[in-house]
């Protein structure tokens, strides 16, 4: 399986074609930046939207900074030309707009795997998130999370996007229409060993909302979002983060249950609440995930 090599709170997407854009969002502090080919671009500017993101992908590596890139969708394929010009050492991976199926993920695998062939890569190792658009791809969430470049899916939504017309539902602030899509990709990526995103917040100055929005996605199971403005990546990296007082719970979680075992016991009482190895392996993968980020 392919898998994220570190988990993702925020993806930011960024114009392609915005060259400052780009030089600022590398200052957001957000896990990683999606580069964008596609919708954020008029069709007169993605020739030079191409150029501009190639020519940043090497900067953006020496800021550390994670990156991938979406794609155009061709009439009858992805477009070759944007794979051949992003594929390389800079970047994680490619998103990929409005699959139909594992079918979309196979053919842009074989471009992937030309691409990297040409550049002398490891044949594999450009991943791909598909972004769950279409009523057919959601059908078969299992089976696209299940392909082998696939680290993750996107389960965002937006008002008036393209989810929204696929489904012929109707957007609310509480975002019920969406539950049961979003459900299902957590489900699917989860149960093909990758991770689900949520988002996609497009209110960017209701920052309250955002955190709601946020918030429920990560009830649901989601492990990051994507996001459409700077401004919004230090609300959501919180969201999905835990803080410095929900860390020392679960560390005092571990030493509990670590005393308990050398007594011979297999749970405690621990707050108040019965505890067993099943919630300390919860415990300790949640700050084995915080101390990879760097948390406290």
């Amino acid at each position: 399986m392919t898998h994220l090599h570190k988990p993702v709170r925020t993806f930011l997407f960024v114009p392609g074609n915005k060259p400052t854009w780009i030089e600022k969002a590398a200052a957001a502090k957000a896990d990683a930046l999606i580069l964008d080919l596609e919708d954020s671009v008029p069709p007169d500017h993605k020739a030079a939207a191409r150029e501009i993101v190639t020519s940043r992908l090497a900067w953006l590596a020496e800021q550390r900074q994670r990156t991938w890139v979406r794609i155009n969708r061709t009439p009858y394929l992805y477009d070759f030309d944007d794979i051949l010009a992003v594929v390389g050492p800079h970047i994680e991976g490619v998103f990929i707009s409005k699959p139909m199926g594992v079918e979309d993920v196979n053919l842009v695998s074989a471009m992937l795997s030309e691409a990297e062939h040409r550049r002398g890569m490891p044949v594999g190792s450009t991943r791909v998130i598909p972004i769950m658009e279409t009523a057919r791809a959601m059908q078969f969430a299992f089976e696209l999370a299940s392909h082998e470049r696939v680290a993750a899916l996107s389960g965002a939504t937006a008002r008036n996007g393209d989810v929204e017309r696929a489904l012929n539902t109707v957007w609310s602030v509480d975002g019920r229409e969406s539950l049961y899509m979003k459900s299902r990709v957590v489900m699917a990526a989860r149960a093909a060993g990758k991770l689900p995103i949520g988002g996609m917040w497009q209110q960017v100055h209701d920052l309250d909302g955002l955190r709601i929005a946020c918030m429920r996605d990560r009830a649901i199971g989601m492990s990051g979002e994507l996001v459409i403005h700077p401004s919004n990546v230090p609300i959501v990296n919180a969201v999905y983060s835990p803080s410095a007082e929900q860390l020392a719970y679960y560390r005092g979680m571990i030493a509990a249950l670590d005393q308990a075992q050398a007594e011979g016991r297999a749970s405690c009482l621990y707050d108040g609440e019965h505890i067993d190895i099943a919630h300390v392996r919860t415990a300790r993968e949640i700050v084995a995930a915080a101390q990879e980020r760097g948390g406290p």
